[in-house]
């Protein structure tokens, strides 16, 4: 079984509890999909954000993510994005929202949504240099800079073949809890919940997670987070370096079509 789907058979049995599509980022993913009919959610999970006025293919390889569907989405293939088992140009276009950093081969996992894509790609991703712009890894959870697999935004834009890389502020209030979903709730990542659904909690250190916790709770207490965080307290959305990669591939023509 590769990491991914090790890790969120380990982790994902409540993973639905708090890991919940968000209508703004379903809307900016759709408005990125373009007017394509055909799409693969590739590294699909529990099925958020994915569309539901369009044809759908999911591919997923944790058979407890497959379990918390809802029985109405869209088919899922036990497949890894290294090995989507279709033809190329299957699909108008394929998506894939923060699995990326999960795949055993990130490079060939991108270049496989490519491959089965006729006109476009469309990835909700993270730009590693915004590391040090986040309190909670930058002034806590410090071990985070040494977990592999990181990748810079140039070369997965590069592999993707992307056209376009468009920031996605996360709103204060944002419903999914992904790693910075909290950035103005600071409270929420000493709830245990919310902590099982970052895979982030579950890939460093038992003992570091601990201290770093220990420590956000007494700078809570003490009101030192508010002291050194207080400017993000006025502010609606917040910019940590999530971002839209839009690949446009170009349309050629059949080989029975002449060349005009």
């Amino acid at each position: 079984m590769a990491p991914e789907a090790e890790l969120y058979d380990a982790i994902g049995a409540d993973y639905t509890a708090t890991r919940r599509e968000d209508p703004r980022l379903a809307a900016a993913v759709q408005a990125a999909l373009g007017d394509a009919a055909s799409v693969i959610n590739v590294g699909a999970g529990a099925g958020a954000y994915e569309p539901c006025d369009r044809r759908v293919v999911a591919v997923e390889p944790a058979a407890r993510m497959i379990a918390q569907r809802a029985r109405n989405a869209a088919p899922v293939i036990v497949a890894h994005a290294e090995a989507l088992p279709f033809a190329d140009d299957s699909f108008d276009a394929a998506m894939a929202v923060l699995s990326d950093h999960h795949w055993q081969d990130r490079a060939r996992g991108l270049c496989e949504m490519r491959r089965v894509s006729r006109s476009r790609a469309v990835l909700f991703t993270w730009d590693q240099d915004f590391r040090e712009e986040f309190w909670l890894t930058r002034d806590y959870l410090t071990a985070f800079a040494g977990l592999p697999g990181g990748m810079l935004l140039r070369q997965i834009a590069g592999h993707l073949g992307a056209t376009r890389i468009e920031p996605y502020a996360i709103p204060h209030d944002f419903c999914d809890g992904f790693l910075a979903a909290y950035w103005r709730r600071p409270h929420a990542y000493l709830d245990p919940r919310v902590r099982a659904g970052i895979s982030v909690f579950h890939r460093l250190p038992a003992a570091h997670v601990h201290e770093a916790l220990a420590r956000l709770a007494a700078d809570l207490q003490s009101g030192r987070w508010h002291e050194r965080n207080a400017a993000l307290l006025n502010e609606d959305e917040h910019d940590l370096g999530y971002r839209i990669l839009i690949a446009d591939y170009p349309v050629l023509p059949r080989p029975s079509e002449p060349l005009r």
